[in-house]
């Protein structure tokens, strides 16, 4: 049998002890966050004078060491733990101390509290840890959605011309076209990722530098000047120094405004997977306007059956984000006098958030979108069969004639094409002048 080597230390085998929860392990990008700022406080420690030449290089290469992936295996701990989190903050302290102390020979012990922490606390390193990686996880995000805003775009180019039913309450309203109904969606996505850019920016002011309750407690002014000046070399991403410390570690609101805006992006998915699911329903006993791309068999036990798998999961993932909400915000509520003391279950649940929203827009984008088809005839037809021309016909009838004419051909079946016909009130050439005018005139799709 092979034996993992051991790093962590006991603090570490404490917590696995404490926290056995078969959740969430702590996610690795924020275990290289945490490990970015670890590197970024050896150096500057070292030009601060708080720790040797032999120690920082020892520290910095266990760092690289981490970020590049090789001590994967000695991060085991749940996200769901009590404690702020200190537990995670320690199991970095002691891998990074072991290591260095072994690339040392063991010349010097290179200590995970005096060494590894020193300048720190957990609570300025998680919760800044926590803003570098949502930074990266929201570019990644934002990237996502990027793509399929011009999925969506494609296709209202491609549906430009295809008239059909607008609905309003699940009811007939006025005709559009396909293309100004996808058009709008691609609006609705651009709109949450400007806001989410904005967000983003929120992100690059930590509270690192303020220790254990904001006031720099053991952090030197020169210290955390270097901090931030490597930690930007580092990252390649301009963070700040919160200013008010205090305030940004006992309050942990601006991870709620993060989760917040995911679950906006989420609600407008959402709708839009189940304009997508209504209009694809059928194909013969539903609306049948657009054909989602088959990906899967639709049943076990009806041959053919084809069903809208990913708009379904955008419905679960908005479901998911609402939840991890709810959670996050009474976490965010529940954060005591000077330090925001629920922190693990706001790290797990955001970046769960965040991570999955990505990936299922990937999938949504890739798998339904990108290949949905037009359904021209039945657009058409549904068009043609409802009451959605009545509103193009009140200019010239009036609202009262008009009213007539929906009321009989709900009653008859006929369309408003063929009661108006037959009630005279109107000449077929000038009912066509009126739908195909109002066509050019509102259903273009404006560059």
């Amino acid at each position: 049998m092979i034996f993992m080597k051991k790093y962590y230390g006991t603090e570490t085998e404490k917590a696995l002890k404490n926290f056995p929860f078969s959740t969430n392990r702590v996610n690795s990008e924020f275990i290289f966050s945490i490990v970015k700022i670890k590197k970024a406080a050896a150096l500057s420690n070292y030009k601060a004078g708080n720790i040797n030449h032999d120690i920082k290089n020892s520290i910095v290469k266990s760092c690289d060491e981490i970020i590049s992936g090789i001590h994967n295996d000695q991060f085991l701990l749940p996200t769901f733990q009590g404690g702020a989190g200190t537990a995670i903050n320690m199991n970095v302290n002691e891998v990074i101390a072991n290591r260095a102390t072994e690339i040392l020979d063991h010349r010097i012990i290179v200590h995970p509290n005096d060494h590894v922490n020193c300048s720190q606390s957990t609570n300025d390193v998680n919760p800044s840890a926590l803003r570098i990686s949502v930074y990266y996880f929201l570019n990644d995000l934002d990237a996502s959605l990027v793509s399929l805003i011009n999925s969506f775009e494609l296709k209202a180019r491609e549906f430009a011309r295809i008239n059909k039913l607008g609905r309003t309450h699940m009811q007939d309203a006025i005709p559009t076209t396909l293309g100004l109904e996808f058009y709008a969606y691609t609006e609705i996505l651009k709109n949450h990722k400007k806001h989410l850019s904005e967000i983003r920016k929120i992100m690059l002011s930590l509270n690192l530098g303020g220790t254990a309750i904001g006031d720099s407690t053991n952090a030197s002014p020169k210290y955390i000047k270097d901090l931030y000046l490597e930690l930007n070399k580092i990252t390649k991403i301009n963070f700040k120094q919160s200013k008010n410390l205090m305030a940004s570690t006992s309050s942990q609101t601006d991870f709620l405004i993060v989760s917040q805006a995911i679950v906006a992006l989420c609600v407008d998915l959402s709708k839009i997977a189940s304009d997508l699911r209504f209009m694809s329903s059928g194909p013969n006993g539903g609306i049948g306007e657009i054909i989602l791309p088959e990906i899967q068999k639709g049943s076990s036990i009806m041959p053919g059956k084809v069903n809208p798998v990913m708009p379904e999961t955008v419905n679960q993932l908005y479901y998911l984000v609402s939840g991890n909400n709810l959670t996050i915000e009474k976490a965010s509520e529940a954060a005591n006098l000077e330090l925001g003391v629920m922190l693990p279950v706001t790290i797990d649940r955001l970046i769960e958030s965040i991570i999955l929203t990505k990936e299922v827009i990937a999938q949504f984008d890739k798998l339904c979108v990108s290949g949905i088809i037009a359904n021209k005839e039945r657009c058409l037809y549904n068009l043609e069969n409802s009451t959605a021309y009545a509103t193009l016909l009140v200019p010239k009838l009036g609202y009262d004639i008009v009213s007539e004419i929906v009321k009989e051909s709900v009653v008859t079946g006929k369309s408003l094409r063929e009661v108006s016909m037959s009630k005279k009130y109107i000449s077929e050439k000038e009912f066509d002048l009126i739908v195909t005018k109002k066509s050019k005139d509102k259903l273009s799709i404006k560059k």
